[in-house]
């Protein structure tokens, strides 16, 4: 035996010793031991950590990471004689019937192991273990594939004829029938072989695509990275243990094995994937100096910063003190963003004849989250399930908008250009944040149909076109006073929307302000046309974004009274004879995620009385558009009554929504008696 193989062989030993893996091994024997059935195939997973092999042996190391179908052999080798020196498993004969697969725990942080998914050329001929990331776009189903099987030669006075000498095993990218197949021979006499299919082992298999998440920015409406590259995706195998480990749209690290795939004439490039792990990216630790120096200014009030923080967003696109209750909107919505499964969602549809700023304004702020898709109208919004392109012929679920925005916001446009059956669908996400894919067993190889559950975890953003739908259908004449005309889109899904709003400017009296700005971005799209743009950068809004949607906060005693007495009094205040309450099943949902939002935008941890306010005041607002006004009737632009033009105008408005304060605890206690609220008269 090669010397260098020999001590090879000993590391391997002190090193399953020393790790635990000994014991693992041991108790994994156990279970195939205590079965008392003979397999083809008896699979071993041992757990890697470079660093501690390369401490014991260099050569080992380095062997492990470059040539780890050869190092399993040696493994291979070390456990037949672990097996067969302690007895541990009495049916094993050969040492061809133990498959080893070698996951390593991480790889060296080092370009040399990073594969990536967007550069060229894709090194898929060195079969050895590379770190890559990306974003799932499609799932198929789990079927099965064969681990090994045990063949037997068809000439009788053959010693392969019988036992288990002729063992195939499944290697990383190899297809079905490398495995199994009828055209094997015997490598002593050359007789064909014939499977034994009593021990065929088999395990679960699953497809998986995925791409470099780099896919993001194209799917931006607007971005100022102007940079070019390729995005291609490429194919999974998750095997056994794996399957099932990936979820849609979610981003991952993987470490796998490159491969080759033939399908026919088609070749497909592929990773066998031994280790999966979520991918989280990190977010910023520190704002700018601006935003801090900011919030020191207005720290004398809790509704000041945001104020601020509204009447300067999106300069580059609007001008600044124009759109403040939108943008505040937006600001809310994309601080209130997450992937946690019972997150707080905020959804925004637009009321607007001036189409062409707020699309503009929407795609603007999509940019400043990593997730922020706009949704293409030829395709899908939500899953769609098409045939396997690897021949296997079973089911590939495929992402779309709403699961690629997972954590983020999927902006899809004019909601009124959408059919009904697709506003249906809409509506039921809205209400449950999943939706169900059918597969269809009899068209995809499977004995019944499957009805497979995928969570949509977004904020939606879209608009209405109020002139365009006029002219589509016969308005209502009998409005109650402050509400719209939104009999285009059905009563249920604008209701599925957490807030309703309407643009302050209608097309046909657009602000001087406004028409100046657009006039002077199509002469000059690159100019700074204000101050303010410069000392508050998007990518100082970006870091500010991630900053504070990471904040954790929790509801005060206070806030949550005052927003409990007001969904109370409201739907006492808002019902008929025939309906009842008109407010909807999620509308206390609506307002804690809108204190909470607001929280999080002042980056304070605890939600205020304050909080609970702006929330209060924002969503009746968007009640009186939809239902018309109540006995709390406030104005139609509660949240900024007037131009943020200095400090004075500051505490006109706090003095403004201390008597909003005031007056929505008289609504309270008038309509609500049995709440109990904080009146300090102060």
């Amino acid at each position: 035996m090669n010397p260098e193989i020999q001590k090879m062989k000993e590391v391997v030993l002190v090193y399953l010793d020393r790790s635990g893996g000994l014991q693992k091994f041991v108790h994994d024997c156990r279970k195939y031991n205590d079965s008392k059935q003979s397999y083809a195939v008896y699979r071993f997973i041992i757990s890697i950590n470079p660093s501690d092999i390369a401490e014991l042996d260099a050569t080992l190391g380095n062997y492990i990471l470059h040539n780890p179908l050869q190092a399993a052999q040696i493994f291979q080798s070390v456990c037949f004689v672990a097996i067969k020196t302690l007895s541990l498993i009495e049916q094993l004969q050969t040492e061809d019937q133990i498959s080893i697969l070698l996951k390593p725990t991480y790889l060296p942080p080092l370009p040399s192991y990073v594969l990536s998914l967007s550069a060229y050329p894709f090194n898929y001929t060195s079969q050895r273990f590379y770190m890559s990331e990306g974003i799932v776009i499609a799932m198929g189903t789990v079927t099965k594939y064969t681990q090994g099987a045990r063949f037997l030669c068809t000439e009788e006075t053959c010693p392969f004829s019988e036992g288990f000498r002729c063992i195939r095993v499944h290697c990383p990218g190899a297809t079905e029938s490398a495995t199994v197949r009828t055209d094997f021979v015997c490598r002593l006499c050359s007789s064909p072989l014939q499977e034994d299919m009593k021990f065929r082992v088999l395990g679960d298999k699953q497809i998986v695509e995925m791409i470099d998440a780099k896919i993001l920015n194209a799917l931006k409406g607007y971005s100022t990275d102007k940079s070019h590259f390729r995005i291609q995706a490429f194919t999974l195998f998750l095997r056994d243990e794996l399957a099932n480990k990936m979820t849609i749209g979610n981003h991952y690290r993987i470490i796998g094995i490159p491969a080759c795939v033939q399908n026919g004439l088609q070749v497909t490039a592929c990773i066998e994937v031994s280790s999966v792990k979520l991918y989280k990216p990190k977010g910023p630790s520190l704002l700018s100096d601006n935003f801090k120096y900011l919030l020191s200014l207005t720290s004398g009030s809790c509704w000041r910063f945001t104020a601020v923080l509204a009447n300067i967003f999106a300069s580059q696109v609007v001008p600044p003190g124009t759109y403040n209750t939108l943008k505040l909107a937006i600001l809310l919505s994309l601080v209130q963003t997450c992937e946690k499964e019972n997150a707080d969602y905020l959804d925004l549809l637009i009321m607007t004849s001036d189409t062409l700023v707020i699309d503009r304004l929407l795609n603007y702020s999509l940019c400043l989250l990593p997730r922020g898709i706009r949704h293409p109208p030829s395709s899908d919004i939500f899953p769609s399930v098409s045939k396997d392109k690897h021949g296997t012929g079973s089911a590939s679920i495929q992402a779309c908008s709403a699961v690629l925005a997972r954590g983020g916001i999927c902006y899809i446009g004019d909601l009124s250009s959408y059919k009904k059956d697709k506003l249906e669908l809409l509506q039921s996400v809205l209400e449950s944040r999943t939706t169900t894919v059918f597969i269809p067993g009899k068209k995809y190889g499977e004995e019944a149909d499957q009805q497979v559950t995928v969570s949509v975890q977004t904020n939606f953003w879209s608009f209405v076109d109020v002139d365009s739908s006029s002219k589509k259908h016969i308005q209502k004449e009998n409005f109650l006073i402050g509400q719209m005309d939104t009999s285009l889109i059905p009563v249920n899904l604008v209701d599925g929307f957490g807030l309703l709003i309407y643009s302050e400017f209608p097309s046909c009296h657009l602000s001087s302000p406004v028409v100046h700005h657009i006039l002077k971005k199509a002469i000059n799209p690159e100019a700074m046309l204000y101050k303010v743009s410069q000392q508050f950068r998007t990518q100082d809004y970006e870091e500010f974004i991630l900053f504070a949607r990471n904040l954790q906060v929790e509801l005060s005693s206070d806030a949550e009274s005052l927003i409990q007495g007001y969904y109370l009094a409201s739907r006492r205040v808002r019902r008929d004879s025939i309906h009842g309450s008109t407010l909807s099943a999620s509308a206390l949902k609506v307002l804690i995620s809108l204190a909470k939002a607001h929280a999080k935008l002042s980056l304070r941890q605890t939600v205020l009385e304050e909080d609970a306010v702006i929330a209060i005041l924002l969503f009746e607002s968007s009640l009186t558009l939809k239902h018309g006004t109540s006995a709390l009737c406030v104005g139609p632009n509660p949240i900024f009554p007037l131009d943020l033009s200095d400090e004075n105008s500051l505490q006109q408005r706090d003095i403004y929504l201390m008597q909003c304060h005031h007056q929505l605890l008289k609504f309270i206690a008038a309509y609500s008696p049995g709440i109990h609220v904080n009146t300090n008269e102060e």
